[in-house]
This record gives C-alpha cells, structure tokens and sequence, in this order.
C-alpha cells in the first residue's frame, strides 16, 4: 500500500526523485531528507536522474533499506496467499513475494505440531508486517483479517464441491478459505474433524463438500462422501478384502475398538458397522463374536 509520509519504510511503496547516478552499483533515489539505493538489477525500463519513479523498499543482504521497481505481491500491512518456496527447520517458511527474494514467515507463527506445518509448493494466507527492526516479515492472516474480504457462500453451494485452502489447522476443526471469490479470497469453511480423513495442514489445498450453508454465509465442510455412496464404497472394499483371504474371514467385527476400525480400514466405527450391516443384510456375511466370514465360503 502505498503511504502520504516522507518516512522510508521496508514493505512500502513510493514516488521517489532519482537524484544520482552512481556506477556501478546504479542509482540513489531520494524522499529529499533520506537516499536509498536502485541497483541496476532492480530497474525496470530506462531512468536517469531527475526523473521521479515508482519504488518498493526492502532491506537488502547487508541490513541497508533499499529499493525496487519490480511489483511485489503484497505490501506492508496487506493480506495475501503467497507460496512456500522453502523449509528452515528453525526459522521457519520463505515465501515468495514476486520480487526474487523471499518473505520470511518465523517458526513461531506456524502450528505446534509438525506434520501440520505447510510445505514447498502450499500457499498461505499472511500479512505483511514489520519485526522489532523494521524488517518486513510475515505474520498468519487470521479469521479477523480475513473475514472482511470474503464473501457469503449461496445456498446453491449446499451438497456441490469446492476447493479450499487452510488457513488454520485445529485438532477441533480445519478453517478453510473457500474458492469463488477474486484476488485469492472466497468463502470462509469449516471441516469438523469427524468430518476429516486425515489431518490437514495449513496452507494444503483440499477438496471437500458443502454439507451446510449457514445464516451467516459461511459454510461446514466434509471430506467424507454421503452416507449412502460412503457405505456403498465401504462395503466393496470390505467383501472384496474378505474374498482375498484364503478362510473368507477378517478378526473385525461390531465388537472391535473403534481405533482399530480406523488404522486398518480409515473409516468410522459407524461406517464401518453401516458397510457390514448392509452385507448381512444381503445375505454375503455373517459375524461370530470378534470375526466377520463371508457366508459363501462357510456353506
């Protein structure tokens, strides 16, 4: 965003008088109090002195503010969804901000958990800040940033697909930015986590169903198919899993801990019991206490 003060701030954009030219390292723009070096690798077109240009300012490798007239995707105090470029396991992500350096989002802002930290090639929602230097650095966009930029979902979204992005991973929940807006911003989604899979982690792209439009706009998410698809599915893979053993049989049953139902099959207990009722029901298995058998190989 571009600021009416003469103070000269990383992460800020604007007009600034090229007030020599200092080969051959490039140019010294100036507000008329302060200069900060153009490098020539940082112009963009023909400049000479005198000229008023349009600049960008960042501190460079040495900790000196200096400036750019490449466009940056985000500017100091901005919300947007930059990509991962890089790891570091102790300080954190780099992101990439489209002037071929990187943002540094700091390890203290990413989940506690490990395996929810983002990877190469995810985006994440952050804002353009300052450290205690005067550095930029990045900072996670929460629901309060973000809300203010997405829309409400139509009720049309209700039992129809989209694809999302996680904002923030909670053992509770996954809140997700919904696509369908512009500029990166959507509808603002949760998926429960009786409604995950598997745990997803911040800046992962998912694609998941509308189960709910609320008053509000915004929408529940599940990464789970229908109950009556799901069974139908869930039935397949256990029959055709019971065909594959030499004795037709399985030690699962109703009678199995729910974790256990989860490791082998990853599916619910519930899931579990709906596909093994509707195989009873046709007459394709039955169960003995802690054992399902496929009742073909029984007679």
């Amino acid at each position: 965003m571009r600021r009416d003060t003469d103070r000269l701030e990383a992460g800020t954009s604007m007009k600034l008088m090229v007030a020599r030219e200092v080969p051959p390292n490039g140019f010294f723009l100036t507000n008329g109090t302060r200069d900060v070096l153009l490098h020539y690798s940082e112009v963009e077109g023909t400049v000479k002195p005198g000229d008023e240009v349009e600049a960008f300012l960042f501190h460079d490798t040495e900790d000196r503010l200096a400036a750019t007239m490449k466009k940056p995707a985000i500017r100091l105090g901005e919300i947007g969804l930059l990509e991962v470029a890089d790891i570091h396991p102790r300080f954190g992500c780099f992101l990439e901000m489209g002037l071929g350096r990187q943002l540094l989002l700091p390890a203290s802002e990413l989940p506690e958990a490990k395996e929810l930290h983002p990877k190469p090639g995810d985006r994440v929602y952050v804002r353009l800040d300052h450290d205690r230097q005067g550095r930029m650095t990045a900072k996670l966009a929460g629901e309060k940033e973000l809300a203010p930029l997405c829309f409400r979902a139509p009720d049309s979204w209700k039992n129809g697909k989209v694809d999302a992005t996680v904002y923030k991973p909670l053992q509770m929940g996954t809140f997700v930015i919904c696509d369908g807006g512009v500029l990166g911003f959507g509808a603002i989604g949760m998926i429960h986590e009786k409604e995950r899979t598997r745990p997803l982690r911040l800046g992962e792209r998912v694609n998941a169903r509308v189960v709910f439009v609320r008053e509000g706009g915004r929408v529940n998410l599940s990464m789970r198919q229908p109950k009556q698809i799901g069974r139908e599915e869930d039935a397949d893979r256990i029959l055709a899993m019971l065909r594959e053993r030499k004795d037709g049989a399985m030690p699962y049953s109703d009678e199995t801990p729910a974790d256990i139902i989860a490791a082998r099959f990853g599916i619910s207990k519930a899931a579990f019991k709906r596909a093994v009722g509707k195989l009873m029901k046709e007459g394709l298995v039955t169960q003995e206490g802690s054992w399902t058998r496929l009742k073909e190989r029984q007679e």
